[in-house]
């Protein structure tokens, strides 16, 4: 009884492994991968320039809220180990807060929504075989303005009539793991730390108004995927 037990567990397992163990990576595989994905900036900027108070006004700035869409990469394999991937979303909608402009009675700057397109070349270094595949990535970040929104707060307190804030391009890195489910499907787990730098403008009763703004975000996704 003891020895049929043990050998029952014994092919419990191995039938539980093998489709975890089948799945490897090879020249001209596609993998794509959908889930949640999250923009956390780890955000800094300038003091708030305002043109008819004479330039920066000290202690202002803006705070950049997270965000989280729909993320999807594809990834095309060179070899083994080498892949190159195409981080896409649906558009992040960010909020923008101001810092520093309570006597004016403002707190919110208004909201930004984009799209971060990346580019990345990844590194497999297990070499592609195995159920758990780690992988390291550099690439480049371009990140799309799509729309500007002012709050009631800045159009009323500084007569604020437009928004207008740049696109950016900049360096990411990146660090994941897949763990295959089967020889097609697997689970993914990804971040990557973007350089984005981008100056926001705005016109108002008192000027130009500008401040220049690093939002350098985390991004976490996790995801399912597919090989074919």
């Amino acid at each position: 009884m003891k020895k049929t037990l043990v050998s029952s567990a014994i092919a419990a397992v191995i039938l539980a492994a093998a489709p975890l163990t089948a799945m490897s990576y090879e020249a001209g595989d596609f993998i794509i991968r959908a889930g949640a994905a999250k923009v956390s900036p780890n955000d800094s900027s300038s003091a708030i320039s305002v043109e008819d108070l004479g330039g920066r006004v000290p202690g202002t700035g803006v705070g950049v809220e997270s965000d989280t869409q729909i993320g999807i990469t594809a990834t095309y394999m060179l070899n083994s180990n080498w892949g190159i991937e195409l981080l896409a979303s649906t558009p992040f909608d960010h909020d923008l807060k101001a810092k520093g402009l309570g006597s004016f009675g403002i707190s919110d700057v208004g909201s930004v929504e984009h799209l971060p397109p990346t580019l990345s070349v990844q590194n497999y270094f297990l070499g592609g075989n195995g159920a758990f595949q780690p992988y390291v990535g550099l690439g480049i970040n371009y990140t799309v303005i799509l729309d500007e929104e002012l709050s009631g707060q800045m159009k009323n307190a500084l007569g604020a009539s437009s928004m207008e804030i740049d696109d950016s391009i900049g360096f990411s890195v990146q660090a994941g793991f897949d763990y295959a489910l089967s020889d097609k499907w697997l689970l993914n787990a990804a971040v990557w730390r973007m350089d984005i730098e981008t100056t926001a403008t705005i016109k108002s009763d008192v000027g130009k108004i500008d401040v220049d703004v690093d939002i350098d975000p985390w991004v976490y996704m996790v995801s399912v995927g597919y090989k074919f």
